[in-house]
């Protein structure tokens, strides 16, 4: 075997081994929540380890059957999905404008946009804390403690990562095949579903699972901005940690079946995502 060789294989076998790795990783703490699951109370201080011994369902039932976990889910579910689809829909929107039209200043809105995302969420918290419960107010109603609420707060986060993500798909879209759309007689909605929506599939795909999953999992607005009505499936996580113990059993359960819908939206829309991050990456 020459030396060339050697070293490819040898290169080979170093980055096989480093994936497998970070694979294992990244999966030990899952199959640890998973395993912490299975166990009863005397069984996780009295076996440290990672084996399952045998099947413990009693933490799954308990959560599964309690109304309170029920709502947190209901809230999550519909949060997030309405989050997506309103996100979507304006990001659509402001990206073609950016791309299509010569806005005053479009460079900078971009910009200003995204700058929006990089500040920490929790610089936000105590002005978003005022305006929910006194500034947007008719009569005794607030966003404090709605899902309406949560929905559009989480829109104004989602936003300008959507739109950054858009941008370059949009802009990978010629310009030549509006101009066609509108010569046979369709005007902007007609383009935007006939020729961009088409076209930009992938990248809302993309823009869709993302704003989605973000929304799943964010704690600290759902924790601050709720109480009881629209409290989230991540607020509920905390509920397990009291003053008098933590009932780790129930609470690796819950985390596991948070963790599930996630996990299978990403698992089958991967095409998709590969598909929506490369979109315009390479032009002629």
């Amino acid at each position: 075997m020459s030396i060339g060789v050697q070293k490819r294989a040898v290169r080979l076998f170093m980055t096989y081994g480093f994936w497998v790795f970070m694979t294992l990783l990244t999966l030990i703490p899952i199959w640890w929540m998973f395993v912490v699951s299975m166990r009863s109370r005397v069984e996780l201080f009295s076996r440290p380890n990672l084996a399952i011994s045998r099947i413990f369902v009693e933490n799954y039932s308990n959560v599964l059957t309690d109304s309170t976990f029920q709502r947190y889910m209901t809230n999550s579910v519909v949060v997030s999905t309405c989050n997506a689809l309103l996100v979507m829909a304006l990001a659509l929107l402001a990206t073609y404008a950016l791309s299509r039209y010569k806005l005053v200043g479009r460079d900078n809105i971009f910009f200003w946009l995204i700058t929006n995302r990089m500040a920490p969420p929790a610089a936000f918290l105590l002005p978003l804390f005022i305006m929910f419960t006194r500034s947007f107010r008719i009569g005794d109603w607030t966003l404090f403690d709605t899902q309406i609420g949560l929905i559009l707060l989480y829109c104004v986060f989602n936003l300008p990562f959507a739109i950054w993500l858009l941008k370059g798909v949009v802009d990978g879209i010629p310009i030549e095949l509006d101009d066609a759309a509108m010569i046979d007689g369709a005007g902007l909605a007609g383009v935007l579903r006939h020729v961009v929506i088409p076209l930009a599939a992938p990248g809302l795909a993309v823009t869709g699972i993302l704003s989605w999953v973000f929304a799943w999992n964010e704690y600290l607005f759902a924790a601050n901005l709720t109480s009881v009505e629209a409290r989230t499936i991540t607020t509920g996580l905390a509920e397990f940690v009291t003053v008098t113990g933590t009932n780790w059993g129930e609470l690796a359960a819950m985390s596991m079946i948070t963790l599930i819908p996630s996990a299978i939206i990403v698992i089958l829309a991967q095409r998709y995502i590969v598909m929506g991050l490369t979109f315009g990456a390479v032009k002629e």
